[in-house]
């Protein structure tokens, strides 16, 4: 069934205040009283003094609209270089407009994320069990680039400490540009000026958004002369 916009960020605050940070209680006057009983009606919540639960049907919903919000914040991160300030506004007026199955064609879009942009967790959905690769991606761990394949850093996945903080002293922060240079017998990749090392571990945990390489600025010509253009992997004689 189709809910209010309000009636959706009551079950986002629901799921984490209950199955993220593990609270025993939420109480209705935190959560708006219409929004709730547009809840309850459809069955999504349950209350009993003053106390609000998600109930077996409604904890599936809540996750689905968590899961939207945070890859409406990483598309609109990775790919459309949203601002921090306006991220998470305009990732809650998206995420009301993703359809069922959308978002998980998002998600391939993205390489199955396993956090937003905050760092916190997007609930998995069933393309990442089923590893869909259909869609063309546009984000990859750097594990699976090709040796001269390119890009951005979109985000690093690491959930051991000390691996982040390598990350970390390495320079290897969102929106920085690499380049894989090879994959055995270790993943070298060039950052800038420098050229890094990493195991396979390192090398899963960087996400990166591919990029076209960019087009050499010309010199100026005269008109008609020696015009050429770009296309896929070179250079293409124009006409004269």
């Amino acid at each position: 069934m189709s809910l209010s916009e309000r009636a959706e960020e009551v079950l986002e605050t629901l799921w984490i205040a209950i199955e993220e940070n593990k609270k025993d209680r939420v109480l209705l006057d935190t959560l708006g009283k219409r929004a709730v009983d547009e809840l309850l009606k459809a069955g999504f919540v349950s209350m009993s003094d003053n106390i609000v639960a998600l109930t077996a049907t409604g904890k599936p919903e809540a996750r689905s609209v968590v899961r939207r919000h945070r890859l409406a914040e990483r598309l609109l991160h990775d790919v459309l270089g949203s601002e921090e300030n306006i991220m998470h506004e305009a990732a809650c007026k998206f995420e009301h407009l993703l359809n069922r199955g959308l978002d998980d064609n998002i998600c391939t879009l993205l390489g199955h994320p396993k956090v937003c942009p905050h760092g916190k967790p997007i609930p998995p959905g069933r393309c990442c069990q089923e590893e869909q690769v259909e869609m063309r991606r546009l984000v990859y761990p750097l594990s699976q680039l090709a040796p001269g394949q390119q890009g951005k850093v979109a985000y690093v996945y690491a959930a051991e400490a000390d691996k982040l903080r390598k990350l970390i002293a390495l320079g290897i922060l969102p929106g920085a540009s690499l380049k894989l240079i090879q994959k055995f017998p270790s993943y070298i990749f060039e950052a800038g000026h420098t050229q890094f090392a990493v195991d396979e571990q390192v090398a899963d945990a960087i996400y990166v958004r591919l990029v076209d390489e960019e087009t050499p600025e010309l010199p100026p010509v005269e008109a008609g002369k020696h015009r050429r253009r770009w296309r896929g992997r070179g250079w293409l004689p124009g006409r004269q």
